[in-house]
């Protein structure tokens, strides 16, 4: 752990403290409103709110731009929540289902070979942490039938995609300020 830690700068371990604590202090206000559409559905609201606080996950990696930042932030949202007791804690299983879709977002982006460096992959890593937060909660909590999962899952993909869009607009905006550029794409072997 602190050979991981170790690749932080004291400004990047800040930048993904904020914005896990962001992330932590909206997902009850927009848990709480998306509750009112996702209720008639019968789907968790989870799945509709949680484009707009996996945000602030791929925020991380795209402020910092450095492999690893999503899932520390999913690892401090998750220590936020037990610690605290905030509503949404999954109890010691909070460390599995905040900290995947960091981790999540991390290996799509090497994969990818991006790191937060143009709308597509902001818009999939967003979606890919939604998806995994959503199967995961679902799989520990819901077990909903096939067709409320297949609907939720579809409503996760889309809040999550939204979610990915807003990092990267406001990644943007940051960068034409000057207090952030979004690292470049990685160069082909």
């Amino acid at each position: 752990m602190s050979k991981l830690l170790a690749r932080f700068t004291l400004k990047d371990l800040l930048i993904v403290a904020v914005m896990a604590a962001l992330g932590i202090a909206i997902k009850p206000l927009v848990v709480s409103l998306a509750h009112l559409i996702s209720a008639p559905l019968m789907i968790p609201g989870g799945a509709l709110a949680g484009g707009l606080y996996m945000m602030w996950l791929v925020m991380a990696f795209g402020l910092t731009g450095k492999r690893g930042s999503a899932t520390l932030c999913g690892i401090v949202q998750a220590i936020l929540v037990l610690v605290t007791g905030i509503v949404g804690s999954h109890g010691l299983m909070s460390l599995v289902s905040y900290t995947m879709p960091g981790l999540m977002i991390d290996v799509l982006l090497l994969a990818m070979r991006h790191r937060c460096c143009c709308l597509p992959c902001c818009f999939l890593a967003g979606m890919i942490a939604n998806l995994t937060g959503t199967l995961i909660v679902n799989f520990i909590f819901f077990r909903l039938p096939l067709v409320p999962l297949l609907l939720s899952l579809t409503v996760a993909a889309f809040s999550g995609g939204i979610g990915g869009l807003l990092s990267w607009w406001l990644l943007s905006a940051l960068g034409k300020y000057g207090v952030a550029k979004p690292p470049q794409r990685e160069a082909r072997p």
